[in-house]
């Protein structure tokens, strides 16, 4: 411990935009003694009514406590806030919550273990609102012994908080891999909307079937998972072809709608490519042979 200016802390939190703010309130609400700094003051208000201690200085807020959170708008400003300190972060385990990719996740922890710290990243799969609740799930990566030790702070943030593994960079691919699922979806629903909707068809009465397409989806994904880890696609269900000739009355229906053809090509030109590389008798999931074919 350096200077602590009589203030001793469980948790330090720096940066106090929405998300920073909701850490520090759920910190404080399960009783743990929360020190708070931000580059612009004035934001702590509301939280020091509720216990925190705001420091004027980050030294002084990183100096009061060996746990630091830290969630700031990207990792430039992650390095602007540590860099001046660097010198006190020895023994210290560093929570990083600001989103980024997983090489300035690496990157990152190389830094802050030189300084004789342990890193964490973690992703946030959640709005502020919902930190602290038993549902919310937040990923972590890196340290597992910085993770183990602190445990107890971190499921109060998240009652779904999960340690991925050792490399720093796994939070942050694990939440992009997220948010290709989630695209995929949405992007599926507004197209078969926009479709249903040349036809005078209400996307509320498109709901029920909508609903049972990703439910039914869904089911296939313990067999595809297994398919991929085995890297063997039997066609058993449906092959590659029928699939693609599929896709061929997506498209048409499309054109014929006027509605335009993005979401449809973009899967026929995958599906054709399949073909073309001699997938048809293969099922679904020999795309992913594609998709890590040698992109050189």
């Amino acid at each position: 411990m350096n200077h602590h200016h009589g203030t001793q802390a469980d948790v330090t939190v720096l940066g106090l935009g929405a998300m920073g703010t909701a850490l520090a309130r759920s910190l404080l609400a399960a009783g743990r003694r929360v020190a708070i700094w931000n580059r612009t003051p004035g934001r702590a208000d509301d939280l020091v009514e509720a216990g925190a201690w705001s420091a004027a200085e980050a030294a002084d807020a990183v100096s009061s406590a060996d746990l630091i959170l830290i969630c700031v708008s990207d990792y430039e400003a992650v390095r602007g806030v540590l860099a001046p300190i660097e010198d006190l972060l020895a023994g210290q385990d560093v929570v990083n919550l600001t989103s980024g990719s997983s090489a300035d996740a690496r990157s990152l922890s190389a830094w802050v273990e030189k300084q004789g710290a342990r890193y964490l990243d973690g992703a946030i799969l959640a709005a502020p609102a919902e930190i602290g609740g038993t549902d919310t799930a937040i990923l972590f990566s890196g340290s597992r012994e910085a993770y183990e030790a602190r445990r107890p702070e971190l499921g109060t943030l998240a009652g779904r908080a999960g340690h991925l593994g050792v490399d720093p960079g796994l939070a942050a691919i694990h939440d992009v891999a997220n948010l290709a699922i989630m695209w995929s979806v949405l992007n599926g629903f507004l197209h078969g909307a926009a479709v249903l909707k040349r036809a005078g068809v209400r996307a509320e009465d498109f709901l029920p079937i909508a609903r049972g397409g990703i439910a039914t989806t869904a089911g296939w994904l313990d067999a595809y998972a297994a398919q991929i880890d085995a890297g063997k696609h039997p066609g058993d269900d449906s092959t590659m072809a029928t699939h693609v000739a599929a896709m061929e009355h997506l498209l048409e229906e499309t054109v014929g709608a006027g509605v335009d053809t993005s979401v449809p090509a973009g899967f026929k030109a995958l599906g054709d490519r399949a073909i073309a590389a001699g997938l048809a008798d293969q099922g679904y999931t020999a795309l992913v042979d594609l998709l890590l074919a040698d992109q050189g």
